[in-house]
């Protein structure tokens, strides 16, 4: 069941509304999941089952994606606000600092989040941030090219390709390993989902001088990486570890840039040695 909270971000005009979409399920310290950019809170379906005996699961979409609203005039998509927003979320939602777990434009949230003292623990599926220029630049472009066509494609046709194999592996499987493996429901969804994200150019405007620098300290950080991402490549993980030395690096092999999707199992493991 989904459910909207309504909190305040501060900002040079003062503080501003901002209203966010979310489930949660299940029972234990809290766990935090966060999508990535184009996605909704739906990618962390296929493991949210098999965490939430474990775990109190708070699943969400990020502003202008999913079910929430674009971010208010005066506050922008970037990493500082988005930072601060998530922490006003914990607050409404009385959950303190809980886990966090996020995948790509979520995982560099998550380990933003664990940097500033906002996390219990942090684990990060294919982190964005962790690029060249010439990576950043082909990623951005491929998430350009895959809006446009989720936009232009009609949804009979969406419809139609979704229910067979090798009509799903044509819409997703630039993000999945295993896209056979996705429902036809849910390619559907998460396809009407990119195409209606109005969040979408401005978070990736913001993105274009992101790079993560900095270590993050006082808490358990893994980073996992699908070892057949195609978005952004697994020599980032190998980044990722220079820069948070103390971080656990764990390979995820057979899946794609959106792992929880390719091996639930294995992705739900990590979420919870992440999480202990």
């Amino acid at each position: 069941m989904s459910a909207t909270v309504s909190f305040k971000v501060p900002s040079a005009h003062g503080p501003q509304p901002v209203t966010l979409s979310y489930a949660r399920v299940g029972a234990g310290e809290p766990l935090l999941l966060l999508h990535g950019i184009g996605h909704h809170r739906q990618a962390w379906d296929p493991v949210i089952h098999l965490v939430a005996g474990e775990r109190d699961v708070i699943s969400v979409d990020l502003p202008g994606f999913g079910a929430s609203p674009a971010l208010p005039d005066g506050l922008r998509h970037d990493l500082p606000t988005m930072n601060a927003a998530l922490g006003a979320l914990c607050e409404a939602l009385e959950i303190g600092r809980p886990h966090v777990a996020g995948n790509s434009l979520g995982g560099l949230l998550a380990l933003e989040m664990g940097r500033t003292g906002r996390a219990r623990s942090v684990t990060a599926l294919s982190p964005a941030g962790f690029w060249t220029e010439a990576e950043r630049r082909y990623a951005f472009g491929v998430l350009q090219a895959m809006r446009g066509i989720a936009a232009r494609t009609p949804l009979p046709l969406v419809e139609r390709l979704s229910r067979s194999a090798a009509g799903r592996t044509l819409l997703t499987s630039t993000i999945y390993a295993r896209p056979a493996r996705r429902s036809p429901e849910a390619v559907v969804a998460e396809t009407l989902a990119l195409a209606g994200a109005s969040g979408f150019e401005e978070t990736l405007r913001a993105g274009v001088g992101v790079r993560f620098t900095h270590d993050v300290t006082g808490v358990p950080v893994t980073v996992a990486w699908g070892l057949k991402d195609r978005l952004l490549v697994p020599r980032q993980g190998v980044r990722a570890k220079r820069i948070v030395p103390h971080a656990r690096l764990v390979r995820l092999p057979g899946c794609g840039h959106v792992p929880m999707n390719d091996d639930p199992a294995l992705v739900a493991r990590v979420l919870l040695d992440g999480s202990r």
